[in-house]
């Protein structure tokens, strides 16, 4: 696993002069695994998922597509430009929107309007109808859903540059950019807007957090710090969004740490040595981490202590986990959800999708439902009884 992301990142030195971008999901929308995946071990169920509704809005081919869920409703988006409102508890399409436009992310959604995101840097804002609204430039490719709260969308280019803007009309209103080290990962994490303030992870093991009403710097802590002799090994970078919960805000860092930290200062709560490519989650209870080599992995959410590690599902390309009730939900690249137990990191059961990977992580639709999408573009709605 590791040995083909230093390949990627290798070529793309050699490719582009050092500059940027690594396809770390291409472990996902690549080719075959570097390592065989492991095979899934014989479990005994003690939760039954079933799937309520499945839809279909295209393949993402080799971007990364978050469902979003708003209100009552799930979009989704497909590469080619497709863009699906489903009803929450039914499946039925509300809503067909075509972008005119390959996309390469999304969604970000509000109660009024839809944003995604394309290759050429341009978040595209289209209402209900189908009606596009706006549509902001940006300084390179959108890879990751803009975020929406209340009147202001923060979107991120994909040299990492992030950008306030007006929802009413997509005008720009601020613009945050830091120096970026030669080489880093493509990541189609975007940030969390959460209580006047953006929260966003970095290469170079940053994270920061900025005022949502001028993108000033309120603070800017350390995940990790890269080490290592060369470039390759000092790629130290924030990965999947930061998790928000009241006085406290995390991220995970591959070849870094996973930490914690003051939501007001930036503080450090706490931080253990951890290497993610995927991201992470986490409940009142405890942080829950897919690392490099696709463990799950629980932490003590006060300490950092360890609780539990599943290390059954190596090779299988796991998103970053769902925390679920009595739950942590993964995906893996042959379109399996697995259903593991919060408090011991057992299996509690697994489910099959269509067979094609599931790349972004499940998102809740409910207390008792979420929903994943795959690369093939099959959106699926899954309880849990």
């Amino acid at each position: 696993m590791k040995s083909r992301l230093v390949l990627a990142l290798l070529l793309t030195a050699i490719a582009v002069g050092c500059t940027t971008l690594s396809d770390t999901y291409d472990r996902w929308f690549g080719g075959r695994p570097a390592a065989k995946p492991a095979p899934l071990v014989p479990i005994q169920p003690t939760a039954q998922p079933h799937i309520v509704w499945r839809g279909e809005v295209g393949p993402a081919e080799r971007s990364v597509f978050f469902p979003a869920v708003t209100g009552k409703l799930v979009y989704a988006a497909g590469a080619a430009g497709q863009i699906v409102g489903f009803e929450a508890g039914t499946g039925k399409v509300v809503t067909r929107l075509n972008a005119g436009q390959r996309l390469s992310g999304g969604v970000g959604a509000s109660g009024s309007f839809v944003l995604v995101g394309t290759g050429k840097g341009e978040v595209l804002a289209f209402d209900a109808s189908g009606k596009q609204l706006w549509k902001a430039q940006l300084s390179g490719e959108v890879l990751a859903p803009p975020a929406v709260e209340g009147t202001l969308v923060v979107a991120r280019a994909g040299d990492g540059r992030l950008y306030g803007l007006d929802a009413a009309d997509g005008k720009q209103r601020w613009v945050y950019q830091r120096t970026t080290p030669p080489l880093s990962l493509r990541n189609y994490s975007g940030v969390v807007v959460d209580r006047g303030a953006v929260f966003a992870g970095f290469p170079g093991g940053r994270l920061v957090a900025l005022a949502a009403a001028n993108g000033n710097v309120g603070w800017d802590s350390v995940v990790a710090l890269p080490k290592g002799a060369t470039e390759l090994e000092r790629v130290a970078d924030v990965i999947g969004l930061p998790v928000v919960d009241g006085d406290r805000v995390c991220a995970v860092a591959y070849q870094g740490r996973a930490a914690c930290f003051d939501t007001q200062s930036g503080t450090t709560v706490w931080a253990r040595d951890m290497s993610s490519i995927a991201g992470m989650d986490a409940d009142h209870r405890a942080a829950y981490i897919t690392d490099e080599k696709n463990a799950v992995v629980a932490l003590d959410r006060a300490n950092g202590a360890s609780l539990w590690r599943q290390d059954k599902l190596a090779g299988r390309n796991v998103t970053a986990p769902l925390a679920f009730g009595r739950f942590v939900i993964v995906g893996d690249l042959e379109g399996y959800v697995h259903l593991i137990s919060r408090e011991d990191g057992s299996f509690a059961a697994r489910i099959a999708t269509d067979g094609s990977a599931i790349g972004a992580p499940p998102a809740a639709l409910d207390a008792n439902t979420f929903v994943v999408q795959t690369r093939n573009g099959g959106v699926f709605a899954i309880a849990v009884q």
